[in-house]
């Protein structure tokens, strides 16, 4: 046995590309068959259709369908859903920047384990248990609430949720509360590729531009920011994705109001119209494919 695993090995160091293709078969099976099959079996299923008469799934080609999928209502929750992962993303990196350029420029070789424990905290609790902790924090009798009363502010908080589509009974059931939780639970996953980026933006490029005469407002918007850029992109690939996807927030904080994820969860299961839940599917799909383009144009695959 030994002198077969010899030869084996001995026949391989000569031989790197067959090695590598060998060690490369059993992940790139694994990927092909489970991921990009369970992604072809999503599309077939998509063009099925439900039988008006019998409520049975009938699995011959048809763009049934997706003609059921583009009605106005189907429409609004699409279009729901990606304005609320667009604006959380804006939120995410208007955020992330400052914190990440701190990180990177200005705080010490013994502040950064800390911060980096600060940011990556949170990811270690439960998923839920923290949705569910903002719920409490923005009810009406919560800590926020108090909190407002307390400072004298609660005006501010009155006039918050008076605002037409933002706000509502309480925090905790508006959309300004929904985006509140997004932006928390999603906001490590931008702040990491910025402030990877930025610590790779060498200090000579900035000594360079002081010593040309730039003004340090200069530097930065001629300098730092272009080439911390890609990090902010791969950073919204992050934020953008995971808000677009998701399905537990919305049932849980703001209005009651159907996201993308809710509508494919209720088509599958308590409505039991798998091919329109596979079609709601296929819209992030098609969403990120052109996001994913759009951001590889961008440099961001570089600041991953």
């Amino acid at each position: 046995m030994i002198a077969l695993s010899q030869r084996i090995s001995n026949f391989l160091f000569f031989r790197n590309k067959l090695f590598i293709v060998l060690i490369l078969i059993p992940p790139v099976l694994w990927l092909g068959i489970i991921y990009f099959g369970s992604l072809i079996t999503l599309l077939l299923q998509s063009f099925f259709y439900i039988d008006g008469y019998t409520g049975l799934v009938v699995k011959e080609f048809s763009l049934q369908t997706y003609g059921d999928l583009f009605t106005r209502t189907n429409f609004d929750i699409v279009l729901r859903t990606a304005t609320m992962a667009g604006v959380v993303t804006l939120g995410a990196g208007l955020i992330a920047f400052p914190i990440a350029y701190y990180m990177s420029h200005y705080a010490s070789k013994a502040m950064k384990p800390w911060l980096y424990l600060g940011i990556m905290l949170p990811l270690w609790s439960s998923y839920l248990v923290r949705v569910y902790a903002w719920k409490l924090l923005l009810a009406k009798e919560g800590v926020v609430s108090w909190l407002f009363a307390k400072i004298g502010m609660t005006w501010l908080l009155e006039s918050l949720l008076s605002t037409p589509v933002l706000g509502g009974p309480s925090l905790s059931i508006s959309y300004f509360g929904t985006f509140l939780v997004f932006l928390y639970i999603w906001l490590p996953f931008m702040i990491m590729p910025i402030q990877a980026s930025l610590e790779r933006i060498p200090k000579t490029f900035m000594e360079a531009s002081s010593d040309l005469g730039g003004h340090p407002r200069i530097t930065f918007w001629k300098v730092i920011f272009p080439l911390a850029f890609p990090g902010v992109v791969a950073g919204s690939i992050f934020t953008f994705s995971l808000t677009l996807g998701d399905y537990i927030i919305p049932g849980i904080i703001g209005p009651s109001v159907i996201y993308i994820g809710q509508a494919v969860y209720s088509h599958q299961g308590t409505a039991g119209n798998i091919p329109l839940a596979a079609a709601f599917s296929i819209i992030p799909i098609f969403i990120m494919a052109i996001y994913l383009w759009v951001a590889r144009r961008l440099g961001a695959f570089n600041a991953l």
